[in-house]
């Protein structure tokens, strides 16, 4: 699996570096614009005309780009999204990596 690695961070090093780079600015997005601009998500708000509350079994692995422990002002918003943009992209990248493993034994 290693060596596997290695050859595709070779073949695709700019494509990971470009998604590193979006990884890293996206709180200018997700966080300090959105606030700028006073941008809500469309399903919040219309949830919320409607009286509607959160429920269900699971509420995500990193719900609404936070991580537990961190602080809620831009900082610590900005470092949860950054972890959740990480995260999203190793689960995304491991499916990848085992797809493409399973479609090689054949």
């Amino acid at each position: 699996m290693a060596v596997l690695a290695r050859e595709l961070w070779r073949a695709h090093r700019k494509a990971l570096l470009a998604i590193a780079v979006l990884l890293v600015v996206s709180p200018l997005f997700g966080v300090i614009g959105a606030e700028l601009v006073g941008y809500h998500e469309p399903l919040d708000v219309a949830a919320e005309r409607l009286g509607l509350e959160e429920t269900g079994l699971w509420s995500g692995l990193l719900p609404d780009y936070t991580v537990p422990g961190l602080p809620e002002d831009w900082a610590g918003l900005s470092v949860g999204y950054i972890i959740s943009g990480l995260v999203g992209v190793a689960i995304i990248l491991a499916i990848g990596l085992a797809i493409l493993a399973l479609v090689e034994r054949r």
